[in-house]
């Protein structure tokens, strides 16, 4: 391929996945999901006017260590903090029941496997996948409601964003056991090396740039070395300690969620994301789509994949919640606010696709998990809180 065709490629991509983005927002689903449906429009799977290169591969790599650099960036330390032990409770909950029960099914489907084996590992991952959380959505409905900034809708984003990061590390540990001259016992221990190293490095890092941010208010040198430290996170992760470059990105993000100019550089990446960077990452994920293999096993298998998530979140949150001392009406709508997936089980799904945990043909029951999930949760929370509104004060 001539190597100028690549801008003919992405100004398709950008083009399409713009159009699609915007019409997928129109009909109240997730933008993320016109853009996949973009990428798998002008594949090769359809009409096979992009086709997935190095190039395009590595440009969607770059999309998704920005992406999880600003989920870093988006967390709030001190709300966590402040929800304490229910929110985190009700996170381990909302990992553990989806990782069990996707891996469970899967063996169900497909038959069950010696512990350690490919097979078991792949299973897991599917699990793994079905941990993420995504409350986006959560939250613009719960913000349109005026229900957002009460007890539930705190314990929801909060949960959701711990429920992430332990995912993360879940994930870390999994792709360290994909291969074989590795001991489980190796990778965690590399895993808690890691985030050894990112407390007492991102400590000092984070005085630097305070002391940066207080010299330099607001200016743009500031996302500049964000950026710069968001790269050399990933590039350490991978490097060094063999973890996921997308979890230096996250905790880059992390790092510097709590200096005063976060949102400033949260702003300028987005800049990047949203003109190239994302629209080529999530395009990437429909090039990647491969529906010729599609039959009715996969869909089949796609459709339980996708009850198997929400149920398995709705249950697992809600019990807990309810352990917690929340209603049986309010545990609900936690569990609800916790079954959505978006970006984090999209980037998951792309990080076992690199590493040969899943086949392509899997990211229809992810796609279809995400539309579904985003569709379903504003819907059930508005029926919810009409239906049975809040008590003794909690919203």
């Amino acid at each position: 391929m001539e190597s100028f065709a690549i801008f003919r490629d992405l100004a398709l991509i950008v083009i399409f996945a713009k159009f699609f983005g915007i019409l997928a927002r129109k009909l109240k689903a997730p933008q993320v999901a016109g853009e996949i449906i973009a990428g798998l429009l002008i594949g090769p799977s359809i009409l096979g006017l992009v086709n997935q290169s190095d190039f395009l591969s590595q440009m969607a790599e770059i999309g998704v260590i920005l992406l999880m650099f600003s989920a870093g960036l988006e967390t709030n330390l001190h709300d966590l903090i402040k929800t304490g032990i229910k929110a985190t409770l009700i996170a381990c909950a909302g990992v553990f029941f989806p990782l069990v029960g996707g891996t469970v099914y899967y063996m169900c489907f497909y038959g069950f496997s010696p512990l350690g084996s490919p097979e078991f590992i792949s299973a897991v991952f599917i699990g793994v996948i079905l941990t993420a959380t995504s409350v986006s959505i959560t939250v613009q409905a719960l913000r349109e409601m005026g229900k957002l900034k009460g007890t539930i809708g705190t314990t929801i984003l909060s949960a959701a964003i711990i429920d992430d990061v332990i995912g993360i590390i879940v994930l870390t540990v999994v792709i360290g056991l994909k291969d074989s001259n590795v001991s489980s016992s190796k990778v965690i221990i590399q895993t808690i090396l890691f985030f050894i190293f990112s407390i007492i490095v991102g400590f000092i890092i984070y005085k630097i740039f305070k002391l940066l941010d207080n010299r330099y208010p607001h200016t743009r040198r500031i996302p500049i070395m964000g950026l710069a430290l968001c790269l050399a996170m990933a590039y350490i992760a991978e490097k060094y300690f063999g973890i996921a470059d997308i979890t230096g990105a996250y905790v880059a993000g992390i790092i510097l969620c709590n200096i005063r100019d976060s949102e400033y550089i949260a702003e300028k990446m987005d800049i990047n994301s949203y003109m190239l960077f994302g629209p080529v990452f999530f395009a990437s994920i429909g090039l990647k789509t491969d529906i010729s293999e599609m039959n009715m096993s996969i869909l089949l298998f796609a459709i339980g994949f996708v009850i198997v998530g929400l149920v398995c979140k709705i249950v697992g949150c809600g019990l807990v919640a309810k352990c917690c001392k929340f209603s049986w009406a309010d545990s609900l709508k936690i569990g609800v606010g916790m079954m959505t997936r978006g970006e984090v089980a999209l980037i998951v799904s792309q990080k076992g696709l690199s590493v040969g945990l899943i086949s392509p043909v899997y990211f229809t029951a992810v796609i279809l998990l995400i539309i579904t999930s985003s569709i379903l949760t504003p819907v059930i929370l508005k029926v919810l809180y009409t239906k049975m509104p809040p008590k003794n004060g909690m919203t």
